[in-house]
């Protein structure tokens, strides 16, 4: 057979290094330490598990007809791998999945691992705009995609930015934007759209590949490599891609299931999305370094979570805040017996401790944590663990990842500060990106000369080496767990014909930890025509639904400084006062 063309992006020397250059040792974490750090690939560890617990189920859907035994989706996802292989995919391929919670998303992410592929998750919310530039920006080879998610056709997205597609042969696609882009496979409701490769098919084109091909390119692959690539906002206000390894993601999973005391016996509920971090590592890897089964959650629901709690009598689960919240607010609460549970993580944005509290009493999570991190750092730098008090556990972000350093430093000087005062989080150690695909400028601010990613994190640190985040220098906005960069949607609102400037904050929020509110200055005479529900409607045709803003306030100018920029954090606070948030403001948060 010819040789395989290998497009994954080399391993650095350094990428092995884990503190080898500290000056001081990381804090202590409270956890169990890994012996030694895992150098599997993700493909491996799969693997090794089917080996370990083959006839153990590992994960079962409760509202669809998908249960798999350890040994059953390894052999699976092997076939999946050998699916691409066939297409034509090599090692280094860029396999892009655009799904919810759903079997295929796993199978598209467990599969692309095996044959050294580079998994790109696309957000569920994101339309024309937004996949457009990811497809562009990733160099999307393929495109594993649903039908519909939230009244959003896919398929009509995709043969708009793409119509070639209509008349080109499955896996064989030539488009003019997307000159790498292939194949488009189908894993959605009803018919298969014309020129997209159904799901199934992937099965038989597995079976024609070649095992002894399939097992050279399997075997080839390094814990070094890149495995997937995770889009997030940051300061130049596009969405840059975040380049994990193997080894990133699989020893932070190591850690975040030792701080969870995960075994076999336990069975975690996923209710978070797969595209996430949160999703991908804080639940999916925790389970695949511990044996630990899973019960995921297409799209979350309050009651269909408690359903699947007491049903599948699950020890975990994890969720943003505002899930928690949902679930302790609904009418049939009572209702539920849920002693069999003990832990799980909130995460994903500010934990107010009330919340915590009450998850940790009503829900039986006496063992309830938080991880706190960001994308860039695969995502856990700091964790709650089991056995920390209460205290601990529902008012700070906890300590160190073993093998990971974490300081806090004046942000003007860039000097490490004592415990107790107010400065910038910083970290380093494996768990920390390669860098942004195909943006080293961006990659350069973000990570300083002496490896340490500088998150914009405002948090301080006790004696103990307990963190507790105090605010975010940056301006992204957190909303419910999902990123949300103003710029992005500054620039959406620019092309309103009737706005002449705009700027969005993020005001305190009880439910989803922030809100969105869009500062806007009208031209003249567009008072009469533009109200806040036509701004709101202008966002509802171009941007996701979890981006629009719940605030409008139309301004006659911004506040500003001396030197003409303008003022946010003053902007800010008018806002608590003008949409009456003080008592959202006063949460409390760890």
């Amino acid at each position: 057979m010819a040789s395989i063309p290998d497009r994954s992006p080399s391993a650095s020397s350094e990428t092995t290094v884990l503190f080898a250059n500290a000056q001081t040792p990381p804090v202590p974490y409270s956890g169990a330490v890994p012996q030694e750090f895992l150098t599997r690939t993700i493909g491996q560890q799969i693997a090794y598990m089917a080996e370990k617990y083959p006839d153990d189920v590992m994960v079962n859907y409760t509202d669809r007809n998908f249960k798999r035994t350890w040994a059953e989706f390894n052999a699976e996802c092997e076939i999946i791998a050998r699916g691409f292989l066939a297409l034509g995919h090599a090692k280094g391929s860029h396999i892009s999945i655009w799904a919810t919670n759903v079997p295929c998303w796993l199978l598209t992410f467990f599969g692309a691992a095996k044959m050294g592929g580079v998994l790109i998750t696309v957000n569920t919310s994101y339309k024309s705009y937004e996949l457009d530039y990811q497809l562009k920006q990733s160099d999307t080879d393929v495109l594993v995609m649903i039908d519909s998610f939230h009244g959003t056709s896919y398929i009509d997205i995709v043969n708009k930015l793409i119509p070639e597609i209509k008349s080109s042969r499955p896996g064989q696609l030539r488009s003019k934007k997307y000159p790498r882009l292939r194949t488009i496979i189908y894993a959605g409701e009803g018919e298969c759209p014309v020129g997209m490769l159904p799901w199934e098919r992937l099965y038989s084109l597995g079976h024609s590949f070649p095992q002894k091909d399939y097992e050279i390119i399997r075997d080839s692959c390094d814990c070094h490599e890149v495995a997937n690539i995770q889009y997030t906002s940051g300061t130049t206000g596009y969405p840059k891609g975040v380049m994990l390894t193997h080894y990133n993601i699989l020893n932070n999973g190591v850690t975040i299931g030792d701080g969870m005391a995960f075994t076999h016996e336990d069975k975690l509920c996923i209710t978070v999305p797969f595209f996430h971090c949160f999703g991908m590592v804080l639940a999916l890897m925790s389970c695949i370094t511990h044996g630990t089964p899973f019960v995921p959650i297409d799209l979350f629901k309050p009651k269909k979570v408690m359903d699947a709690l007491v049903s599948e009598r699950c020890t975990a689960v994890h969720g943003v805040p505002t899930m928690f919240i949902a679930m302790l607010e609904h009418p049939d609460f009572a209702t539920y017996d849920f002693r069999h549970m003990r832990t799980g993580i909130m995460a994903g944005s500010p934990c107010p401790v009330k919340t915590m509290q009450e998850v940790n009493s009503k829900m039986h999570m006496h063992e309830v944590v938080i991880v706190f991190g960001q994308t860039e750092s695969s995502p856990g730098c700091t964790m709650t663990s089991t056995d920390d008090s209460e205290e601990h556990r529902c008012a700070t972000v906890g300590r160190a990842f073993p093998g990971v350093e974490c300081k806090i430093v004046d942000p003007a000087t860039n000097e490490t500060l004592a415990p107790g005062q107010i400065g910038e989080f910083c970290a380093r150690g494996y768990n920390i990106m390669k860098g942004y695909y195909n943006m080293p400028e961006a990659t350069a601010k973000a990570i300083d000369e002496d490896g340490w990613l500088h998150y914009g994190d405002l948090a301080t640190v006790d004696e103990d080496g307990y963190y507790k985040i105090t605010g975010r220098i940056k301006d992204m906005i957190i909303r419910g767990g999902e990123n949300i960069y103003p710029m992005e949607l500054e620039e959406c609102l620019y092309h309103h014909p009737l706005v002449k400037d705009v700027q969005v904050i993020g005001v305190p929020s009880k439910k989803y930890g922030e809100e969105v509110c869009a500062c806007v200055i009208l031209r003249e005479g567009a008072e009469a025509t533009v109200d806040e529900e036509n701004i709101i409607d202008y966002y509802r045709q171009h941007i996701s639904f979890f981006k629009i803003p719940r605030y409008v306030w139309f301004m006659n100018a911004f506040p500003m400084t001396p030197s003409g920029k303008v003022q946010k954090n003053v902007m800010r606070e008018r806002a608590v006062e003008r949409f009456v948030l003080q008592s959202d403001a006063a949460i409390v948060t760890a």
